[in-house]
């Protein structure tokens, strides 16, 4: 039997493009023994769906390839297609501002089931290679599948333990598309010996600033044995290439207005005790009253609204949320997500060079560019 459309990966985006297709004569291949194992831990097991503002600004990638896909399959019209399947969802911006997540995220995962049951599924089935002669050969550990037309919506390299694999880009690679460097994305920063000091801070989370390259992102950094993460961060390593960053201890707050009184520093400045304490022996002030303070170490505490220091990595593709680079975009027909090189073989979602920050950006790529796709191979 040789299928119409045969799908590498039974995630968002494959699972949305296989919803979206009149087509039954369609099978998706999987690695999990369970459709949407992504799905299903992501947003601490709620899933967090969307946001209430998206735009090619929230991702790094091209930024007109970008969109030119969110306006074809925009937030709004993902949030009419999951109303219109009785999914229950509700804003929480207690981690990120605008994100949407579910009741839980097996709902979801429940939902696209329920949609694509004329679908058939290969599930504990890894792709090893694939072989193009009239139509597609896809050999896995357990069978050769033959389909006439391959979508590619297995992910990135994030995420290991639930099947995360290269054979995207190494499928990519064998139709000659250039991929771009891989890298771990949304992912905490180990530190270099003069920020060690942050590793004693661990299990602190402060309100920050934090700005690298030409972005600002303003919330939570959490302390860890490792070096820092939480949800500033995390976005910070989106656009992080290496180099200095910054972070600002006191948003939206001016130094000086922290200089009155005669507290001593560590109370003056509103921030934890602990941390408070770890700084000043990192630039070598003894805690003492504020009215005390000698203009050299005035300029040595002001650093608390600009410090500047480069990470030495990051955690690695075990914590990252997600893969940065991917099969680059000028190959690809934004309006159809076929390959310019390959015909009908597609790629859509992660596997793409395109990646959206902490909120919700990343679950409304995977689900616009499958829209996109599904829509051509409906007509």
């Amino acid at each position: 039997m040789i299928f119409d459309i045969a799908i590498i990966g039974a995630g968002a985006s494959g699972l949305m493009f296989a919803t979206h297709l009149k087509n039954d004569n369609v099978c998706l291949i999987d690695s999990n023994a369970k459709v949407g194992a992504k799905i299903k831990v992501s947003g601490g097991a709620k899933c967090n769906i969307t946001n209430n503002k998206v735009s090619a600004n929230n991702y790094l990638g091209e930024n007109n390839f970008v969109t030119s896909i969110l306006k074809e399959f925009s937030n709004e019209d993902l949030i009419r297609f999951l109303k219109k399947q009785n999914l229950n969802f509700k804003l929480n911006e207690k981690i990120v501002k605008g994100t949407f997540f579910c009741n839980t995220s097996q709902d979801v995962i429940d939902m696209f089931l329920k949609l694509i049951k004329n679908k058939r599924i290969f599930l504990n089935t890894t792709v090893l290679d694939v072989e193009y002669e009239n139509f597609y050969k896809i050999k896995t550990n357990n069978k050769t599948i033959e389909a006439k037309k391959l979508v590619i919506a297995s992910g990135g390299l994030s995420y290991q333990s639930l099947g995360a694999s290269s054979i995207a880009f190494d499928i990519a690679k064998s139709f000659n598309h250039k991929v771009s460097p891989l890298n771990p994305a949304l992912v905490g920063f180990t530190v270099q010996k003069d920020q060690f000091w942050f590793k004693e801070l661990s299990g602190i989370s402060m309100f920050v600033k934090a700005s690298v390259e030409n972005k600002s992102f303003e919330g939570n950094i959490l302390f860890a044995h490792k070096g820092i993460t939480g949800p500033v961060i995390l976005n910070s390593s989106l656009y992080w290439k290496k180099g200095k960053m910054s972070i600002d201890f006191l948003p939206n707050k001016t130094f000086k207005s922290f200089l009155k009184g005669n507290k001593n520093i560590s109370s003056s400045f509103n921030l934890p005790k602990r941390f408070m304490q770890e700084f000043l022996k990192s630039v070598q002030i003894n805690d003492k009253a504020i009215s005390s303070l000698t203009k050299e170490e005035l300029n040595k505490l002001e650093v608390l609204k600009n410090y500047e220091f480069a990470p030495a990595g990051n955690f690695g593709y075990t914590k990252a949320e997600v893969t940065k680079g991917g099969v680059e975009v000028e190959q690809i027909d934004v309006k159809t997500m076929e390959s310019k090189l390959q015909k009908d073989l597609y790629f859509i979602g992660e596997a793409l060079d395109v990646t959206g920050e902490l909120g919700g950006f990343n679950f409304q790529f995977a689900f616009s560019s499958a829209y996109v796709c599904a829509k051509e191979l409906n007509k």
